[in-house]
């Protein structure tokens, strides 16, 4: 490539000698004519010059195999030895991404509208809970929802991203994820085991300062987990009967054992 420069520059001095030349009619217009394609010729050839240059780097690069993702390097699938071919099903190894990383999840067709609506003003958070939903592992935020529903289930398909700094998640690992969409206060909490319902009514034995029951109809709201957020019909505080309650009717006497580590919101066990 150097030498084909050299004679690059060289074509270029001349044709720029040869067009001062023509101005004082000292040579003919052909031989300008002839050095301008000349100079055109070496151009080509100092290109082609350097194609050959990068292809050469080109393969340079191939003889190291570079990771296109950075993440967490398995177990080896080949061992020194082995022959491989570059049609192979099996690659040398998986890399799989581990910062960030995502979850996906499913929720109920009837609650998309929710999330949808709640997404286009703001950021969801999603928490990742072990097995058995005791131990928070990690915090992160839903990314997108899937483009169609689930016919079979009923379910629609969410992801969410997680930073995973500490790797707290493992591919393929099974997490409880707990999207968060709206938050609720000062609301009366109650555990759902004391709530009963009839073809008529949904109701609650509460306990009266006499330790005798009352049916008391209820409205509910929002469940989550074991509880249900009760938006009429009791007040922080009132007692209600979690156990036993099929055998109750109205009047009856009760021996009120109330747990005050395990009160909810103001509604007693």
């Amino acid at each position: 490539m150097a030498k084909d420069e050299a004679a690059l520059a060289n074509a270029r001095i001349d044709l720029t000698r040869y067009q001062t030349l023509l101005t004082q009619n000292a040579i003919p217009e052909q031989q300008v004519a002839t050095q301008k394609a000349l100079v055109a010729q070496d151009e080509a050839v100092v290109k082609s010059d350097q194609g050959q240059i990068d292809s050469a780097k080109l393969n340079l690069v191939y003889c190291r195999i570079t990771a296109p993702i950075t993440g967490r390097v398995g177990l080896r699938l080949v061992d020194p030895g082995n022959i491989v071919h570059a049609n192979d099903a099996n690659g040398l190894l998986v890399i799989t991404q581990i910062e960030p990383i995502s979850i996906l999840f499913t929720v109920a067709e009837d609650q998309l509208p929710t999330v949808m609506q709640k997404m286009r003003t703001s950021t969801l958070q999603v928490d990742a809970y072990d097995r058995d939903m005791k131990k928070k592992l990690a915090q992160g935020t839903l990314t997108t929802v899937d483009n169609q529903i689930d016919q079979t289930t009923g379910t629609v398909r969410l992801r969410a991203t997680f930073d995973n700094k500490d790797n707290s998640l493992f591919p393929n690992q099974f997490v409880n994820a707990r999207l968060l969409v709206q938050e609720k206060r000062g609301v009366v909490l109650l555990p759902s085991a004391a709530i009963q319902r009839s073809s008529s009514a949904t109701f609650v034995y509460l306990v009266k300062p006499d330790s005798t029951v009352t049916v008391r109809n209820i409205t509910e709201g929002t469940t989550e987990g074991d509880d249900s957020e009760i938006t009429s019909g009791l007040n922080a505080g009132d007692t209600v009967v979690m156990t036993g309650a099929d055998k109750l009717q109205e009047g009856s006497k009760v021996n009120a054992q109330i747990q005050q580590d395990q009160t909810k919101g103001g509604a007693h066990k």
